[in-house]
């Protein structure tokens, strides 16, 4: 199968910002768009029915509405319909594990910690192989058909205690299709021996940030030399990765953060960092499964 662009579409304002996002996407990478709308009660096609007793009727609508509006945004994409009586969740992920990437619509935080149809979201992100993007509804457009740009830069959360390389692969091609500058950030909390009863002790933050700003250039460093048109600046934040992350965030086009494909039995299915990305930072957020 040729590649594509998968997005979940539902209907609601959610998913149709994906499909948005999605399209720009398809477009600037030259992919054919999917757009995948999954429910277990589809109907059986009928041979000879009048269009009034089409049980589908709403289902087809969705994608349909959504694919008029997106060939309209760009008249030369390829763009799939794809209508599936299978439950939301497992169609999602056998739809991602044959796409560049799978993007879904995201309510962020809410009273009800919920997304796509749902509780289908975390999961996916939680259990793809591929990258998968969450948008919010309201997210601003990244271009138009003809020029496709992101309104602001790409961010990359690093922890750097193990390989990123699947990370900066996703980050510096982001970046570099859009033309935009790559952030990479690093946050590190203070570790309790620098604290001292007059605050913090200048000697070790400055050791520590030393330390990672030195580990961030050496994992930089191949990726700036195969992609020396993209303007690279790093930033070290002393204080909760998470927090460091969130606010990187403010003003990006995209932000992307890893999750480890392995993580122990009882821990949760993605990590701290992850986990205020999708909740909390106001541009779309892109989790790339890593080793």
């Amino acid at each position: 199968m040729e590649p594509v662009v998968t997005v979940g579409l539902d209907g609601s304002p959610e998913s149709l910002a994906a499909a948005r996002w999605a399209a720009d996407e398809a477009a600037r990478r030259q992919l054919t768009l999917r757009l995948l709308h999954a429910w277990p009660l589809l109907a059986p096609e009928p041979a000879h029915a009048p269009a009034e007793m089409d049980q589908n009727y709403w289902a087809k609508r969705i994608v349909h509405n959504a694919e008029a509006e997106l060939q309209a945004r760009h008249p030369g994409l390829s763009i799939i319909g794809d209508l599936v009586a299978e439950d939301a969740q497992e169609a999602l992920l056998k739809a991602a594990a044959g796409s560049e990437m799978t993007v879904l619509g995201s309510r962020g935080m809410e009273p009800v910690e919920s997304y796509f149809l749902g509780d289908i979201s975390m999961p996916v992100v939680a259990r793809s192989e591929r990258p998968v993007v969450l948008v919010r509804a309201g997210a601003r457009a990244e271009g138009t058909s003809s020029s496709p740009k992101t309104p602001g830069g790409v961010v990359v959360a690093l922890k750097l205690h193990g390989p990123c390389d699947d990370l900066l692969a996703f980050s510096f091609a982001a970046a570099a299709s859009r033309g935009v500058p790559l952030r990479a950030v690093h946050g590190r909390s203070v570790p309790l021996h620098a604290h001292a009863p007059w605050g913090v002790d200048h000697g070790v933050t400055e050791k520590i940030s030393q330390d990672a700003r030195k580990l961030l250039s050496d994992a930089l460093r191949p990726w700036r030399a195969k992609f020396p048109t993209v303007e690279v600046a790093d930033s070290i934040g002393l204080e909760s990765p998470a927090k460091a992350v969130v606010r990187a965030a403010e003003g990006a086009g995209l932000l992307v953060v890893g999750r480890r494909r392995h993580r122990p039995a009882l821990a949760p299915p993605l990590g701290s960092v992850a986990t205020a990305a999708i909740h909390h930072a106001p541009c779309p957020v892109a989790v790339i499964p890593h080793d």
